[in-house]
């Protein structure tokens, strides 16, 4: 997989394979950041949390297009490895990541962790995790006022849309299995 734009466009970042894990598409994540950037985001004052990072390819997109910070939250050790990995061959600066080795309900409900003005939540599909982490998030303070959240789940995941009362919806789009929403907190 290739960063798509910014200071690392072009570079190779490597993925693993495993049950439950499926990188970003380029064409999904070349959509997703058309549409971020059309919300006007001024990266070098964004800080980035990517939940349930998996190969973390969402949050080194957005290093690359000059976000100021990004955390990296993943459970599987292999995944995590390879992210720090990739994250120190593509020469991103130190100060500008840290990488959580753990559960993402978890590291929502006891860590004080933002607020963000970009959030990915991209859980493993069939698990039921997307409303959990987003409550948690919302409870703790994670999304700042205007940030935006970007969830990337199951096509036929139902909820409520908007699935929280400080959430405007500005996209709800499909790519095949995977529905992308965007919203913006009040």
């Amino acid at each position: 997989m290739r960063i798509i734009a910014g200071e690392y466009r072009g570079r190779r970042v490597r993925t693993t394979e495993g049950p439950g894990y499926r990188p970003a598409t380029g064409k999904v994540r070349e959509s997703l950041f058309s549409m971020l950037e059309s919300q006007g985001l001024e990266w070098d004052q964004t800080r980035v949390a990517d939940i349930f990072a998996g190969s973390g390819s969402l949050g080194m997109e957005a290093l690359s297009r000059g976000a100021r910070d990004a955390v990296f939250v993943e459970k599987a050790a292999p995944a995590a490895a390879l992210i720090r990995t990739n994250l120190e061959e593509l020469g991103v600066e130190r100060q500008r990541w840290n990488l959580v080795k753990g559960d993402a309900l978890r590291w929502l409900g006891t860590v004080s962790v933002g607020p963000f003005g970009l959030v990915f939540i991209d859980p493993p599909y069939g698990k039921d995790l997307f409303l959990p982490a987003l409550r948690l998030l919302m409870e703790r303070g994670g999304l700042a006022t205007d940030g935006i959240l970007c969830a990337e789940v199951e096509a036929g995941l139902a909820f409520q849309n908007p699935p929280h009362q400080d959430l405007t919806l500005l996209r709800d789009k499909l790519y095949g299995q995977t529905r992308i929403c965007i919203w913006r907190r009040n």
